[in-house]
């Protein structure tokens, strides 16, 4: 499938997808959700890729929604907002949550609205400098969606959640790192090289590991204790019986760097 909206590349076991629409600020339309969904079905089927890699081209990660797909001329009903979500965006989000590999976000720019909350959602964030995060719903009458009202108060706490949910104001990189939404701040011209560093390293590493350590720590926020421990019982069950486990045994008695295979 040739792609209008986004990027999509593949190198050794990392896969990229860069959304393209830079003259849009890579806002949301139709056509890129489909592109999307195809893209991460793709990285998903294909067996080779152990890690991805999401960024946006031009100035900005992704503003948000096209409103220019919203405006509602004199007498037109109001268009079913729950509906886009439960068709495109949930399902998007639901994707790269269940994507059995590490999901890493580069924020190249500005991360407004769904865009902010794509990126949250990814498991390591890493931002430029001079990129920022706005949860700019409240100026439209909106709820922050795509996994907003989720993610916010896990990874910020309630108090933080509900200023940034309510005011809409603009939260710098490295405020965002400080409050612990993301994991790491870079200097606009390096930013791409160490998201790209960081993708290969993980892309080496026992994979299906992380791939259960993703569904452990998601699965964590809903859990009692006794419930985690016994999800931790299962999942360290499934990993003591992979090939990586073996390899990375032998290695560690051999004094020897591993050679895993995410399997």
């Amino acid at each position: 499938m040739s792609y209008n909206t986004i990027l999509f590349a593949a190198e050794g076991a990392v896969a990229t997808i860069t959304l393209n629409r830079p003259d849009k600020l890579n806002s949301f339309t139709a056509e890129m959700h489909r592109e999307l969904r195809d893209a991460v079905g793709r990285v998903r089927d294909g067996g080779t890729a152990r890690c991805l890699l999401l960024t946006g081209a031009g100035r900005g990660f992704c503003a948000g929604q096209d409103l220019s797909d919203r405006v509602m001329g004199e007498g037109a009903a109001a268009p079913d907002l729950g509906h886009t979500l439960a068709t495109l965006y949930n399902p998007l989000v639901m994707s790269l949550r269940a994507l059995p590999l590490p999901v890493v976000c580069a924020v190249n720019g500005v991360a407004a609205g769904a865009g902010a909350n794509l990126a949250l959602g990814c498991d390591i964030v890493l931002a430029a400098r001079s990129a920022s995060f706005i949860e700019a719903f409240c100026r439209l009458g909106l709820v922050p969606d795509a996994g907003g009202t989720y993610l916010l108060p896990r990874l910020a706490g309630t108090a933080r959640a509900m200023g940034l949910a309510m005011l809409g104001d603009k939260l710098s990189a490295e405020q965002a790192a400080d409050w612990g939404l993301i994991w790491k701040v870079v200097d606009d011209a390096k930013l791409m090289d160490e998201a790209a560093t960081l993708a290969r390293h993980l892309a080496t590493q026992p994979t299906k590991g992380l791939a259960l350590i993703k569904q452990a720590i998601h699965a964590s926020p809903g859990n009692s204790l006794e419930q985690q421990l016994a999800l931790e019982s299962t999942l360290q069950r499934e990993a003591g019986r992979s090939n990586d486990y073996r390899e990375g045994v032998a290695a560690f008695m051999g004094k020897r760097p591993p050679k895993f295979t995410g399997s």
